[in-house]
């Protein structure tokens, strides 16, 4: 059996009669899915954002750097909470931070993920507004 023949016959019976050319629709599916490794990032990068009290770090470091004590205000949370959630920004790349003395200073490392937070909270609120109806 050709390599062809193997692969088509493992595709679902509904490809087959949905498509002439079912192998060549399962290629365009598994195209159109994306590549493994991108997925995984952005999956690692959604984690991150779905926390509310990492969502509020963020907002806090929108206009500029703060310090722990400050994002610990901001939160009203304790250090190692706030530790916690900067450490997980952090490892997704969203949040970098520098040294000075014995003090530590968090900034977002992109803005964009402001612009992907705002996207997120237009959805939310036409959520709420057609719920409404």
């Amino acid at each position: 059996m050709t390599e062809s023949a193997e692969s088509t016959a493992e595709l679902p019976d509904s490809l087959h009669r949905l498509y002439d050319d079912p192998a060549d629709a399962a290629t365009t599916l598994r195209e159109r899915a994306g590549d493994d490794s991108v997925a995984e990032q952005v999956g690692c990068l959604f984690a991150a954002l779905s926390n509310p009290q990492r969502l509020r770090l963020l907002w806090a470091l929108r206009d500029g750097e703060c310090c722990v004590c400050e994002l610990q205000t901001a939160l009203d949370a304790p250090q190692s909470t706030v530790a916690s959630h900067l450490r997980c920004l952090t490892e997704a790349g969203l949040v970098s931070t520098r040294k000075d003395g014995k003090w530590s200073y968090y900034r977002a490392t992109d803005p964009a993920v402001f612009e992907l937070i705002d996207d997120a909270m237009a959805v939310a609120d036409t959520q709420d507004t057609e719920g409404e109806k």
